[in-house]
């Protein structure tokens, strides 16, 4: 397997070269040229394993340049790092399951692609005898867990942007409490979208990214997406062959996009994917009405899916558009120019092909996190709350709903008491971060800035 990137301008490269890449280096998103498709009997064999050895079996797929055993090795590491034995387990509540991703260490779902992700890079850097500074942006979650997974590791350096102020306190202090020497983080004046733009910006000025060695961890990085196909293909399996619905709260198309290709390798097992968006309903106008345009980036209580431009959003249209590089490449520059795209009838009936959208507003989500919990005893943060207002609104009694739990509630406590009259119980990995010392530098949301930073901390 080799990958390509989405706008058509490098030659097909391995799974190794392609995680140190990040950003292709035409400005296009990398992806394999193949997906395959898993037959019934390796997927009853799939049925059987730990959650571990399902990751080795489709990562595997996608990674034939790394070692079995060494491949293995990593993914061991890296999960066990978790607090539950099944790592991502699903569980019966209501009317629907909750498919639990906050068990890793910063308490959200992104753990399960960032310890995974740290882990392989470490293992290539010394592959290699190179170095790395990764530069990321987060909007909330992404930041601490990325952080997370290379804190203390060699040959790299970590800089994640972050809005300030637009985050929760809990989310800035995981970020900003991890004092390791190799943790960098910038609070940018700006948005998510500032930061995501930032990032772009810096990935594209081709010397600057090759004189630092600039490695990507946002979801742009194709291992990210990959370690995220595997926890839906493991929950699908656990209905004993019957077809599952995915709920997915998302603002930046990643996690739903790994839905998709998990959707493509065991199409017999996932029905229907609903894509749940807050107040920054981009991806809901493109899903309903077949319009991609930007509009004002809202502040609400689900901060990690305030965002208006969906990164992931170039890999799908790559296959919307039947592959064509080009004209893949044109609409992203059409984008970038006007700020919006446009889809024709024939366009739009393929979208809703592949997905079902709700937009869920502030003030349903408060609701759906009172409401569950009063039926149910179990809490919702705000972002799995709109992933379950959108589950309970298309849900089918015949065919399990699976809602993806993003993040422990613990992470948004001030908004789930609004809700239910009390704040929830803060684990232990978070107790006392109020008390620890905290570093962060804060810059205007301007690229150059960032580039000098980098230049004055990287390795």
């Amino acid at each position: 397997m080799k990958y390509i990137s989405t706008r058509g301008g490098i030659e097909p490269i391995g799974f190794k070269e392609a995680v140190l890449m990040g950003l292709a280096r035409d400005g296009g998103l990398l992806l394999p040229d193949t997906i395959p498709l898993i037959g019934a009997d390796t997927v009853e064999k799939w049925q059987e394993l730990s959650f571990a050895d399902l990751s080795h079996e489709v990562i595997r797929l996608f990674a034939p340049d790394i070692p079995a055993a060494d491949l293995r090795d990593i993914i061991r590491r890296s999960y066990a790092t978790f607090n539950h034995p099944q790592v991502t387990p699903v569980v019966r509540q209501g009317k629907v399951h909750i498919l639990e991703l906050f068990h890793g260490p910063t308490l959200a779902f992104k753990d399960v692609a960032l310890q995974f992700l740290g882990n392989v890079f470490e293992y290539l850097l010394k592959e290699n005898g190179q170095r790395m500074n990764i530069l990321g942006a987060t909007s909330g979650d992404t930041g601490s867990a990325a952080i997370y997974g290379v804190r203390g590791k060699e040959r790299i350096n970590i800089f994640i942007l972050h809005p300030h102020e637009r985050v929760s306190r809990i989310q800035e202090l995981q970020m900003t409490t991890v004092l390791d020497a190799n943790v960098f983080n910038i609070a940018i004046r700006g948005t998510f979208d500032d930061g995501q733009a930032i990032v772009k910006t810096i990935f594209n000025d081709l010397d600057f990214k090759d004189r630092h060695g600039l490695g990507a961890i946002n979801s742009i990085n194709w291992a990210r997406i990959v370690a995220q196909v595997v926890y839906y293909i493991y929950a699908a399996l656990r209905f004993n062959g019957s077809r599952v619905d995915f709920a997915v709260p998302t603002g930046n198309f990643g996690d739903i996009f790994a839905g998709y290709i998990a959707r493509r390798m065991v199409p017999e097992h996932i029905r229907r994917l609903i894509l749940a968006t807050n107040e920054n309903n981009l991806l809901t106008r493109f899903v309903v009405d077949g319009d991609y345009s930007l509009g004002k980036v809202v502040h609400t209580s689900s901060p990690s899916m305030d965002i208006q431009v969906a990164s992931n959003f170039e890999r799908f249209l790559f296959y919307l558009y039947d592959q064509e590089s080009g004209r893949t490449r044109q609409a992203m520059e059409s984008f970038a120019a006007s700020g919006s795209l446009a889809f024709d009838a024939a366009e739009q009936e393929k979208i809703r092909a592949n997905f079902l959208s709700l937009s869920v507003d502030q003030a349903e989500t408060k609701a759906t996190i009172a409401d569950f919990h009063q039926e149910t005893g179990y809490v919702l943060d705000p972002h799995t709350a709109v992933g379950v207002r959108a589950g309970l609104h298309f849900l089918d009694e015949q065919v399990p709903m699976v809602c993806l739990s993003t993040a422990h509630p613990a992470k948004f406590g001030e908004a789930v008491e609004e809700a239910i009259g009390r704040e929830p119980e803060l684990p232990a990995a978070v107790a006392d971060l109020e008390k620890r010392q905290s570093r962060c530098q804060i810059l205007d949301a301007d690229a150059d800035q960032v580039r000098a930073y980098i230049e004055e901390h990287g390795l």
